[in-house]
């Protein structure tokens, strides 16, 4: 043994092209701050065209459902509290957990971690 630092080895090309697709489809909730229903709709089709080929990507596929189906609820809920005032800070929390999580669990993805997004109701198992 050396005493030189051991450099982890680069991913294959095929895991680099599964942390690529893994990573778009975590920031793909993100347009829909772009174009109206896209951060609902561009996830799930790119979950649903890619799992065929690349099984790794299922399970980021059921964490990024799990979160919009979790997301469409609080928010859901939080409006109906706005009427009592509680609400709105909810909804202000909401909005910036909606772009911080997609952003962690895309670097996340890109480095090959899978990574649950906290206060998401796990539907999907």
């Amino acid at each position: 043994m050396s005493g030189e630092p051991q450099v982890p080895e680069a991913p294959a090309a095929g895991q680099r092209e599964v942390r690529q697709w893994a990573m778009f489809l975590h920031l793909s909730l993100l347009a829909g701050y772009l174009v109206p229903l896209a951060g609902l709709v561009a996830p799930i089709v790119i979950w649903q065209l890619k799992k065929a080929e690349m099984p790794e990507l299922d399970v980021h596929g059921k964490i990024v459902v799990n979160w919009l189906l979790s997301y469409v609820i609080y928010g859901i809920a939080s409006f109906f509290l706005a009427f009592v005032l509680i609400g709105i800070p909810l909804l202000a929390a909401l909005g910036i957990v909606g772009i911080v999580f997609p952003i962690v669990g895309g670097i996340k993805a890109n480095n090959g971690e899978v990574w649950q997004y906290p206060l998401s109701i796990r539907f999907l198992k």
